[in-house]
């Protein structure tokens, strides 16, 4: 992880409704296809602190209507060239570079091929981050990017299917890394409807097992289980108040990427960092789970 200097400067929802199998589609339904821009500022500080912040960011911000209380899992596989050039363009930084990956959110008791997944294209463009994907059952979704065939879609989505193929035939992709880690968010009110900030915390991943349905994973802490990453996510502009928020709190601007830190975590390339074994570290019971009650309206909802 890179430190750059000091900060001065939807939950991802997945697309609603069914759609029409034929060549036409009604225009009034909702496509499964669904894609956004954004900026994006990260943070890495101390799980207390990230609860102070957020306790803080609740006098100004609700919570996520799809984030309960102690937040909800987020579960990512990445594909990668067997030379990882995904990885190699994120640390080289190249100014455009894009990731596939397939992502459940929830936990991962239970995951069948019925489950809803997203399968996703995350492109960097600049300093503009983003995320074009389509919700589809877990099985189909392992059919078009591990059985690399072609699957049952609307006209509208046909391109990202098509595209998602094609990367996957043409540069040899396959399961490299799974990252999961728990989240909670925090949406702007009024003037700030295009802020988002998340906080990450037990950031762990794999590198093996890639069905997200198996019994006994075999995770490892890629990030110190006491460190939280804190994501500001806005549309345009970061709102004066929070950036006011970060110098005030004497944080850092990171340049992390949890995919990256998986690849380094198990050696599969040479920049290798710590790893811990998740089970040295369980989860917090129920209790420790609840944060700081706060004042402000807040918004939850299940999973």
């Amino acid at each position: 992880m890179v430190f750059l200097s000091k900060a001065a400067a939807v939950r991802e929802r997945r697309a609603e409704g069914d759609e029409d199998r034929g060549g036409e589609e009604p225009l009034h339904v909702a496509s499964r296809l669904h894609a956004f821009n954004r900026f994006e500022l990260k943070y890495l500080v101390p799980v207390e602190q990230a609860a102070e912040i957020r306790d803080e960011l609740a006098e100004r911000m609700d919570r996520d209507l799809h984030s309960p209380v102690g937040g909800y899992g987020v579960w990512s596989l990445y594909y990668d060239t067997p030379q990882l050039r995904f990885y190699w363009e994120k640390i080289e930084g190249l100014k455009f570079r894009r990731k596939l990956r397939i992502r459940h959110y929830g936990d991962l008791d239970g995951v069948t091929d019925d489950s809803p997944v997203c399968v996703e294209i995350k492109q960097r463009v600049n300093r503009v981050t983003q995320k074009r994907r389509i919700t589809l059952p877990y099985g189909v979704a392992r059919q078009l990017c591990d059985g690399r065939e072609m699957v049952e879609h609307s006209a509208r989505e046909s391109a990202f299917v098509q595209e998602v193929l094609e990367l996957v035939v043409r540069l040899n992709l396959q399961p490299t890394a799974i990252t999961g880690y728990q989240r909670e968010a925090l949406v702007g009110r009024d003037a700030d409807t295009g802020l988002r900030v998340t906080f990450d915390r037990r950031v762990r991943g794999r590198d093996r097992d890639f069905h997200f349905g198996i019994p006994t994973p075999e995770n490892r802490f890629t990030i110190p289980p006491h460190m939280s990453v804190m994501e500001i996510k806005v549309n345009e502009r970061t709102p004066h108040w929070i950036t006011d928020l970060a110098a005030r709190r004497n944080l850092n601007l990171v340049r992390i990427s949890k995919y990256v830190q998986s690849i380094e975590a198990f050696g599969l390339a040479p920049r290798s960092v710590f790893h811990i074994n998740e089970a040295d570290f369980p989860p917090p019971t129920p209790i420790e789970e609840q944060p700081a009650r706060v004042d402000a309206p807040s918004k939850a909802g299940a999973q």
